[in-house]
């Protein structure tokens, strides 16, 4: 079985150095989007408390000259004149992209430090190798109960960031298991991504999104369940066929006798008791980036202490760990930095209204599944779930009313919208930053995932369908 898991990973290498590196992908979609900000019209809607005001949105003149590209520096974009972006505002919206996302890079390298010294610790790799030989190197009990766990940290506290600490320990299990790293990487990233696709009770898309269209806070959590509990269960099914398909192996050199050490027993309780106070510091004393960073390079010192670790050797396991992030906090900068090129240029407006425009006015089934696609298409140029949240729920919940769509099915549609693109689309920072860290090519991930993908907005739209008319 192992020997086309091996064969497969090959192929899977192959493919990847085909494709282009994500850095490079992401310059690409740069490029693509300076072309948007001369072809798009510019226009702005009046905003009140960040959230834009319906009905208000107002074409803006725009200079489309092309000597405009090669402008050293452009003028800024106001009220009464769009400027398009030059070659150089865009290469200036890399830093500032970096220093917008700072808190959450920073998050995300300290995550890679202190993951860094629990590896060095070596009760990692003790700790997987105990819960293989306990459960007898079963895949088909392991893949369950790891993506269920994930996915309602997913679902119930928006934990989405935070799980890029997990994919490394997945790593290693696949390749215990003689599994490659799109096992690993798909295991954490399907079951996030359904977790937030339903949103049962994930207070960072739902404390946005539901008080705009006037829905109370957290209602509506029963089909969202059912959506969740149906699309996890495809979820693992699929990734589970994929085993099967790739074959694994059981580490034959496994002792089942074998007890951890005192060391390995203490940074391991160290770890528990971590995921315990992750969960309540998000979602009680609702932790930013900027505290989750601080928590894991205190979790770090703690790892270290625990597993009696030198000084020098845990600052260069932090330092290690903190490198093998590095890409990961890039990509996220650089989906932020095509943000800022649209939205300098005023265009994000102007993309939100004329999609908007295409709902507007039709039949209540029409309306309701028009407001997914709308959706998906505003997530590839807005892949913040909040800011997407600001700029279309104020315009498409007073036209799902006029069409007979209920203000909990527009936030259905907003969810379902922001989770099916976020599985796929190349300008999602956090998606590429998965797949940097589970070393897994972009191309690779696509072919896998579009089969879960189709049948997932099948599935949607056959909720929306229902959810329109039942009243929801």
């Amino acid at each position: 079985m192992a020997s086309s898991s091996i064969e497969s990973e090959k192929q899977d290498a192959h493919g990847k150095s085909r494709m282009l590196h994500p850095v490079a992908m992401m310059l690409l979609i740069m490029l693509v989007a300076v072309g948007l900000t001369y072809l798009l019209d510019s226009g702005q809607f009046q905003r009140q408390a960040k959230l834009v005001v319906p009905g208000t949105y107002q074409l803006i003149a725009k200079q489309r000259d092309l000597t405009s590209l090669l402008a050293a520096s452009p003028a800024a974009s106001n009220t009464q004149q769009a400027y398009p972006a030059s070659l150089f505002s865009a290469m200036a919206a890399i830093p500032a992209g970096l220093a917008k996302s700072a808190p959450l890079i920073f998050m995300i390298m300290f995550i890679g430090g202190m993951f860094g010294v629990l590896r060095k610790s070596g009760a990692l790799d003790a700790g997987i190798d105990r819960l293989l030989a306990r459960t007898g190197g079963n895949v088909y009990l392991l893949t369950p109960v790891l993506m269920i766990a994930i996915a309602a940290g997913s679902t119930f506290l928006g934990l989405i960031s935070e799980y890029l600490v997990i994919i490394p320990m997945m790593l290693i299990l696949a390749q215990r298991l003689s599994l490659g790293p799109l096992y690993a990487t798909a295991l954490v990233a399907i079951a996030a991504k359904v977790g937030y696709l339903a949103s049962v009770t994930n207070p960072l898309a739902l404390v946005i999104a539901q008080p705009i269209v006037q829905v109370p806070l957290l209602s509506g959590a029963g089909l969202r369940l059912a959506v969740f509990v149906l699309f996890l269960a495809i979820g693992i099914a699929y990734l589970l066929y994929y085993v099967k398909r790739q074959g694994y192996s059981v580490p034959a050199a496994l002792d089942h006798t074998q007890r951890l050490s005192l060391s390995h027993r203490f940074v391991l309780t160290v770890v528990g008791v971590s995921v315990i106070a992750l969960v309540v510091g998000t979602s009680v004393w609702k932790w930013g980036d900027i505290q989750l960073g601080t928590f894991y390079i205190f979790e770090g010192i703690i790892i270290a202490i625990a597993a009696g670790m030198s000084v020098r050797t845990a600052c260069d396991a932090f330092v290690e760990g903190m490198k093998g992030m590095m890409l990961a906090g890039l990509l996220i900068g650089l989906a932020k930095a095509i943000e800022i090129i649209l939205h300098d240029s005023l265009v994000l407006d102007t993309v939100i209204y004329h999609l908007a425009a295409i709902v507007e006015g039709r039949g209540r089934l029409f309306a309701a599944e028009g407001m997914i696609l709308v959706q998906m298409l505003l997530d590839v140029l807005i892949p913040s779930t909040s800011g997407k949240a600001a700029i279309s729920m104020p315009i498409l919940g007073p036209i799902g009313h006029l069409s007979g769509v209920s203000g909990q099915s527009v936030v259905l549609a907003f969810l379902f919208g922001n989770g099916l693109t976020n599985m796929v689309t190349p300008t999602s920072g956090m998606l590429l930053a998965y797949l940097a860290t589970g070393k897994v090519g972009y191309g690779v991930w696509l072919r896998f995932i579009l089969p879960l993908f189709a049948v997932f907005t099948l599935l949607a739209m056959a909720f929306m369908a229902f959810a329109a008319y039942s009243g929801y």
